[in-house]
C-alpha cells in the first residue's frame, strides 16, 4: 500500500490556512482582553491584555444589551429550530429515498425550488404582518416558527439516506414484520446520523448567528445574542471591547454543539471507512 508523503510546499500551505483560520479568533481575544482605547490605538495591540474579565463582567451587567437573556433566547430558538428540522428532513428524507408513493418527485422537485428562491428576503412583508395579525411580534415564538423546516435539510437527507439505507434493508426490515415508523427508528436513523450531525451543526449555527428577523420581529427587551452584541455600543462610541468580548462569550455554545456533533460525523466516516 503507497502512503503519500506531503511536500514542503503542502506544509506551508496547510500552516498558512491554519493561521488564516486561527488568527481572527486570536485578534477577537486581544481585542476583548484589552481597553477601549488600547483596541483603536495606532501601532495595534498584538498581545492579550489583562482585561478580558472585566470586560466580560460589563457585558453581563449591562443593562442596555441584556446579555445572558439574548444568550438564553438563542440557545432555545437554535435548539427548538435544530431539533425540528433535523427531525421533519431525516423523515421526508426516508420517504423520498425509501418509499414509493405518487408525487413523489414532484414533492422532491417542489422542495428544490424553494431553496432557489430567497424567501427570507421576498417573504419579510408577508411574514411580518402574519406575525402582526398572530399577536406574535416580540415573543420567540416569531422567530422559530418560519424555520422549523427547510428544503436544504429535506434535500440533504435524502440525498444521505439514499446513499446509506439500501432498498434492500428496508424491504428485508418489512418482511420481518416492521411498520414505518419502526424501520425508520431502528434502521434509517443510525444509518444516516453523520447526514443529521451536518444538518444540526449548520442549523444551529445559522440560526444562532440570525440577525435580520430577529431584529425585525423582536424588541430590545428581549432580544437574541446577535442583537444584544449590537447594543454593546455606548450613543456616541463604539465599544469595540466590549463588542468583542460578548462576541467571544456567544461562540461558547458554538465550539461545544460543534464538539458535540463533530463526534458523531467522525464516527460515521470511520465506520464507513471499516465498511469499505
Amino acid at each position: 500500500m503507497n502512503h503519500w508523503s506531503p511536500t514542503i510546499l503542502t506544509r506551508v500551505m496547510l500552516a498558512v490556512a491554519i493561521f488564516l483560520s486561527a488568527f481572527p479568533l486570536y485578534w477577537m481575544l486581544v481585542i476583548a482582553s484589552r481597553t477601549n482605547s488600547d483596541a483603536v490605538s495606532t501601532p495595534p495591540k498584538l498581545l492579550p491584555g489583562g482585561n478580558l474579565g472585566q470586560n466580560i463582567v460589563a457585558v453581563l451587567n449591562n443593562p442596555d444589551a441584556k446579555f445572558l437573556l439574548g444568550l438564553t433566547n438563542s440557545f432555545i430558538v437554535a435548539t427548538v429550530v435544530t431539533v425540528s428540522v433535523v427531525v421533519i428532513s431525516t423523515l421526508a428524507g426516508f420517504a423520498f429515498a425509501n418509499l414509493n408513493f405518487k408525487g413523489r418527485n414532484v414533492l422532491l422537485v417542489l422542495v428544490l425550488l424553494t431553496m432557489a428562491v430567497p424567501l427570507q428576503q421576498m417573504g419579510v412583508v408577508p411574514l411580518y404582518r402574519l406575525m402582526v395579525s398572530l399577536e406574535w411580534t416580540g415573543t420567540l415564538k416569531a422567530v422559530i416558527l418560519p424555520y422549523l423546516l427547510n428544503g436544504f435539510g429535506v434535500f440533504l437527507m435524502t440525498q444521505y439516506t439514499r446513499q446509506a439505507v439500501p432498498m434492500e434493508l428496508v424491504e428485508a426490515a418489512r418482511v420481518d414484520g416492521a411498520a414505518t415508523l419502526r424501520i425508520w427508528w431502528n434502521v434509517v436513523l443510525p444509518a444516516v446520523r453523520p447526514g443529521m450531525a451536518v444538518l444540526g451543526i449548520n442549523t444551529f449555527m445559522l440560526m444562532w448567528n440570525d440577525f435580520m428577523w430577529p431584529l425585525i420581529v423582536l424588541t430590545p427587551d428581549n432580544p437574541t445574542v446577535q442583537i444584544a452584541i449590537t447594543s454593546l455600543n455606548a450613543r456616541f462610541s463604539t465599544e469595540y471591547s466590549l463588542i468583542f468580548a460578548g462576541t467571544a462569550l456567544s461562540i461558547i455554545p458554538l465550539i461545544a454543539v460543534f464538539v458535540a456533533f463533530g463526534r458523531q460525523i467522525v464516527g460515521g466516516l470511520m465506520e464507513g471507512a471499516v465498511k469499505a
